[in-house]
């Protein structure tokens, strides 16, 4: 990074415009910018930083307001640096956000931020970007380093870095942080914090269920808690539970298998009795229904035949149903023979046999076919028919339409012609219309522009006559403010001696005696007056920088009309804008007739091609159609001669079809009939016979008489149900009554079934009991086996857990200085940062040797921290110094002025070399180094003017920010910054 040339207009204490020339200082490889205190030194350095960052270094990043308060009322405040970055020359021009007047009315409005990036290429400035954030990013990325950096690098700020050499470890920590790129170790010591965080609550949240199941397992053996919550001891807890409970349940199975044995007996001795008395009671109950059997043998005997004369009647009343059927069926097909024998007269003799019907059915069926065939014969008529009519109708519509076709024809070739020739005419006469446009375009921007000139000559009068009038007004009121502080001055010593009293002491020689004291030549302003005086001039001030303002923005609107006008008056120019517009207009009209005519001359040759192509296709369908024609009627004449040989007697094909079918279905009817007569007559004779024979057969003297002796379905059920229930009674009787079992239980007593009861009740409540205990003992032994299974789980989920917590712990407390893991106690961070610090002190010792003729060393040393006095230091950040005379470490803070400024230079100087190192190597080809020299001894500020002399190297050029006089005599090349009431300027002296 070098600079060319900067440029500061209304910032910091610059009211007007500054123009500094850093080529002509760099020439000389060392200059001084020099001026009194207050005088912007300092800012010059601010408008650099702000032209690159759009902010300024130290505590002055956080002003509001970068304008300068000298400025006049409408003078933006902007920045212009010309700089070469890595070979690419560059223009910068920024602007601060300030409240400028608003335009029209009082008060202010802000104007935001703007910044303009070019580059130098080819002879001309290049635009690069206009935005901020672009811009940021742009020089931040080729700059290579951040604003705190390049403040760091190239401004060495000699003040903050003797306050960096005595700082306590966290403000040097603040300071490096700034600079270095460490916020990536920060950030990984907050991970491995998060991470030791949230692996601790993943173990304690495992080792809580654990130890909860621990808990669980003394509640289920009713032992209590563990002793400890240390999850490891807890396996063998439940282990030592488990196994006492296991002998519980092998004594309550012991006590359950004996009460069960004695349970068995009892339900034994109880079902042996149930038994004894159920046989006795079913003897008893069969010799009751033997004797009832015997009671009903009369009724059993009725129904028995009167089922066996039902059963012979079934095998005869099918063979009655079928003769009745066969009766009905031959009167049926007796009626149907005559009625279908009716419908067959005429066509055959009344009493044709079966042949003689079915040959005449033949013969018709042959004529339908024949018939049938000359369906389509009708059909090809019909649609002959219905294309004839359609071509007569088509043709009557053609012929008119080719005649109208070939009339217009014939007339359209005169009617194109006349529009062409029209259409030429009409072109020629607007050919001239783009320049009549452009000739109305020059001429209403002159009569414009001689309008508003003419207008501006007033306006500019008016507002010069009101500057004049405003810089009189101000004049005069300064010449007041001058006069009245003049007066004052002049009166001062009337007042005081108009407070004098006799033998009082005078306020300002303290005597008590006053020989002459002066007396007051007239009235004597006071502070008010002076006070409104000063304001009434500043009023005038401002009021005589807005007429200036105003006057200048005229002028410039002025000047600008003039010179596109010119001398002539608005009413040469309006006249020629008239001219220019009546020759468009007319011209105008012309194009429009054009376009009219080609548009006509467009439609009548399509409408030509149109009645051409339809005349065509017109004749070609008028030939089509009359050929088609003849060759229908042809074909429809030799087909009707078919049809009318076919048809005989009848109208139409339908009803000759219809007709011969009817004959024909008939003729099958009565042949049918016939038929079905003869085989019923069969059918009744053998129906006959067979149902007389089996009637005979079965002992039935009719066919009737077994009708009646007949019975149905739901006849038979009650009566074949009644005998089936005397059957299994007398069955189910004999067979209890000839159990061996059943008679011996008779023979025998009769069993005590209220003592076997009690018996058995009694050892149901000691096996229920047994039961019980053995079940609790089963339940608890079980629940603590899962308990242990779940205990054992959680335990292989809590280890790994734990382990990787230890593991977490172990790096969080090793990344961020914890005890007895971290033996230095210092964080990662802090870490990175001494490391940077060490090769901070390296470059410094390397200018600090010969600044301090070899008396002085820096030393980093984490043990303690400059100024960090009395306790141990943690940040591995600490400073001293060591004195080669006697061989001791000092405290920086024990070193002179002169001392501590040629030691923070050298650290300010290496720290500028590491941070460019950091930074990507970015060369820096101006540098500046502000204030400090007035603390050094002549030989001292030798040795330090070689060092400086040295940073020159390779084409830098250092400037050296300072009012030391004795630097004006050392250094020819200097920036003077000279300071006034009206705000600041600068000079370039070589």
């Amino acid at each position: 990074m070098r600079l060319h040339r900067l440029e500061i207009t209304a910032f910091g204490p610059f009211a007007g415009s500054a123009a500094i020339d850093f080529e002509a200082l760099s020439d000389a490889g060392l200059f001084l910018v020099r001026g009194r205190t207050g005088a912007g030194k300092t800012s010059v350095l601010d408008a650099v930083c702000f032209a690159f960052y759009g902010r300024v270094p130290g505590a002055r990043r956080h002003s509001d307001n970068l304008r300068s308060d000298h400025a006049a009322a409408g003078a933006a405040p902007q920045v212009v640096l010309e700089t070469t970055v890595r070979g690419r020359r560059l223009r910068i021009t920024r602007s601060p956000a300030w409240q400028r007047p608003k335009l029209r009315g009082t008060g202010t409005t802000l104007q935001q931020a703007k910044v303009l990036v070019e580059e130098h290429e080819r002879g001309s400035w290049k635009m690069l970007a206009t935005r901020l954030d672009e811009a940021g990013d742009f020089l931040t990325g080729l700059l290579g380093m951040s604003d705190a950096q390049f403040c760091q690098v190239a401004m060495l700020p000699q003040g903050q870095f003797a306050d960096f050499l005595r700082a306590k470890a966290d403000a040097r920590r603040e300071v490096l942080s700034r600079l270095f790129a460490t916020q990536v170790f920060a950030d990984m010591e907050k991970w491995l914090v998060e991470r030791r965080r949230a692996t601790r609550a993943d173990a304690d949240l495992l080792g809580a269920a654990a130890v909860a199941t621990g808990r669980l397992v003394g509640e289920v053996a009713r032992t209590g808690p563990p002793g400890e919550d240390d999850p490891a001891l807890l396996p063998a807890f439940a282990a030592e539970l488990a196994a006492a409970h296991d002998d519980v349940r092998a004594v309550t199975a012991d006590l359950l298998a004996g009460t069960a044995a004695a349970l068995d007996t009892a339900r034994t001795a109880l079902a042996d009795g149930r038994a004894v008395a159920d046989l006795r009671r079913r003897h008893a109950d069969a010799l009751d229904v033997q004797r009832k059997l015997n009671e009903r043998a009369e009724e059993r005997a009725l129904i028995d035949g009167r089922l066996e004369a039902a059963a012979r009647a079934d095998r005869v009343v099918p063979l009655v149903r079928a003769l009745r059927d066969r009766e009905q069926r031959a009167a049926q097909a007796a009626r149907w023979a005559a009625e279908t024998r009716a419908a067959t007269a005429g066509l055959v003799p009344p009493d044709a046999p079966e042949d003689v019907l079915a040959k005449a059915e033949q013969t018709g069926r042959a004529e339908i076919a024949v018939l049938e065939g000359h369906r389509a014969t009708v059909a090809r008529l019909r649609d002959l028919a219905a294309a004839r009519a359609d071509a007569h109708r088509e043709l009557d519509r053609l012929g008119p339409e080719r005649d109208r076709l070939a009339a217009a024809l014939e007339a359209l070739p005169a009617d194109i012609g006349d529009r062409r020739a029209s259409l030429e005419t009409a072109r020629l006469a607007a050919a001239g219309r783009e320049g009549a446009a452009a000739r109305v375009a020059d001429a209403r921007r002159l009569r414009d522009a001689a309008l508003r000139r003419d207008r501006l000559d007033g306006l500019l009068g008016d507002a010069e006559d009101a500057h004049r009038a405003a810089v009189d007004a101000a004049q005069a009121a300064r010449d007041r403010v001058q006069e009245l502080r003049q007066a004052r001055l002049e009166g001062m010593a009337a007042v005081l001696a108009a407070d004098l009293a006799p033998g009082a002491p005078c306020l300002v020689c303290g005597s008590a005696e006053h020989p002459a004291p002066a007396t007051g030549l007239g009235l004597v302003p006071g502070e008010d007056d002076e006070a409104r005086a000063e304001q009434a001039y500043q009023d005038a001030q401002a009021a005589r920088d807005r007429a200036s303002a105003r006057a200048a923005e005229l002028r410039a609107e002025h000047d600008a009309a003039r010179t596109e006008a010119g001398e002539e008056p608005a009413g040469h120019y309006a006249d020629a804008l008239a001219a220019a517009e009546d020759a468009e207009r007319d011209l105008a009209g012309a194009a429009a007739d054009a376009e009219r005519h080609a548009a006509a001359l467009h439609a009548l040759e399509l409408e030509e091609k149109r009645h051409r192509d339809r005349h065509d296709r017109v004749q070609q369908d008028l030939v089509r159609l009359r050929s088609d024609d003849a060759a229908r009627a042809d074909e429809e004449e030799r087909l009707r001669a078919d049809l009318a040989a076919a048809l005989g007697d009848d109208a139409t094909l339908e009803e000759r079809i219809a007709r011969v079918t009817g004959e024909a279905d008939a003729l099958a009817r009565a042949a049918d009939a016939l038929r079905g007569e003869a085989a019923a007559a069969e059918e009744l004779a053998a129906a006959r016979a067979a149902a007389e024979g089996a009637a005979a057969e079965q002992a039935f003297r009719t066919p009737e008489e077994a009708v009646e002796a007949a019975l149905d379905d739901e006849e038979q059920a009650p009566l074949r149900d009644k005998v089936r229930w005397f059957d299994e009674q007398k069955v189910r009787a004999a067979a209890v009554l000839g159990d061996r079992d059943v008679r011996a239980a008779a023979a025998g007593p009769a069993p005590d079934l209220d003592a076997l009861h009690a018996a058995h009740a009694a050892a149901e409540d000691a096996h229920a009991a047994a039961t019980g205990a053995a079940d609790r003992a089963h339940r608890r032994s079980a629940r603590l086996g899962e308990l242990r299974a779940r205990l054992a789980g959680e335990i292989r989920a809590w280890r790994p857990a734990a382990d990787r917590h230890a593991v977490a712990k172990r790096m969080a407390d090793l990344a961020t200085g914890g005890p007895g893991v971290n033996r230095h106690a210092m964080s990662l961070s802090a870490y990175v940062l001494a490391a940077r610090l060490e090769q901070v002190v390296a470059a410094a010792n390397a200018r600090l040797d010969r600044m301090s003729g070899g008396r002085y060393v820096l030393d980093h040393t984490i043990d303690k921290a400059a100024g960090d006095h009395g306790r141990k230091a943690t940040g591995g950040l600490g400073l001293r110094v060591l004195d080669s005379w006697t061989g001791r470490f000092r405290d920086p803070v024990t070193l002179s002025g002169g001392e501590s400024f040629i030691t923070s230079l050298a650290l300010a100087l290496g720290l500028a070399d590491v941070v460019t190192a950091e930074a990507g190597g970015t060369e820096i080809g101006t540098l500046f180094v502000d204030e400090g020299f007035g603390t050094l001894d002549e030989d001292t500020l030798d040795e330090v003017m070689d060092v400086l002399d040295g940073l020159r190297d390779g084409g830098r050029a250092v400037g050296i920010v300072s009012h030391v006089a004795e630097l004006r005599a050392r250094i020819p090349a200097q920036l003077h910054v000279t300071k006034g009431r009206a705000g600041s300027t600068v000079r370039v002296e070589v």
